[in-house]
């Protein structure tokens, strides 16, 4: 039976990452051969490194990180995919809400809250790119912070 030397959760046989913590197990997975295990083992990036890239490009990288080797058995890297994916998902939907609703202000008031509504418009993306790059600082730290609403739903797709 192994243990993570990290937080010690106990390791599955032939696990290479902690499904608790993301950390390296140290135990060559079986196989082809203690070669073979050192050889997957070295090519792996970090778990952190991996929950960063999960954000990078929104829904790609998120489908991309659940369904590549051994990240998708990484509940750490599988939490921010998802995380990811429904960030995204919650972007598309604001962006989609204000367009109706700036549409609906710019035909009310025959264009005069034109600027008002830009400007409203700019500081929501600012505020989402922002948050953004707060969930990669987050996730290369090696921490799970949960969005209010995005966080658990993450949590709970990630096991």
């Amino acid at each position: 039976m192994a243990f993570c030397s990290k937080c010690g959760a106990k390791l599955e046989e032939g696990v290479v990452f902690c499904g608790s913590c993301g950390a390296p197990s140290g135990v060559p997975s079986g196989g082809a051969g203690q070669g073979a295990a050192v050889g997957a083992r070295s090519s792996a990036m970090s778990s952190n490194i991996a929950g960063l890239l999960a954000y990078i490009a929104g829904f790609i990288t998120g489908i991309i990180f659940l369904v590549v080797e051994p990240y998708k058995n990484d509940r750490f890297v599988r939490f921010h995919a998802f995380q990811s994916i429904f960030f995204c998902a919650a972007y598309i939907a604001v962006a989609i809400a204000w367009g109706i609703l700036s549409a609906t202000l710019f035909a009310i008031s025959l264009g005069i809250l034109w600027h008002l509504v830009f400007t409203v418009w700019v500081l929501i993306r600012i505020g989402f790119f922002a948050l953004w790059l707060f969930l990669m600082y987050k996730a290369y730290n090696n921490e799970r912070f949960m969005l209010p609403v995005i966080g658990p739903l993450a949590a709970k797709q990630a096991g």
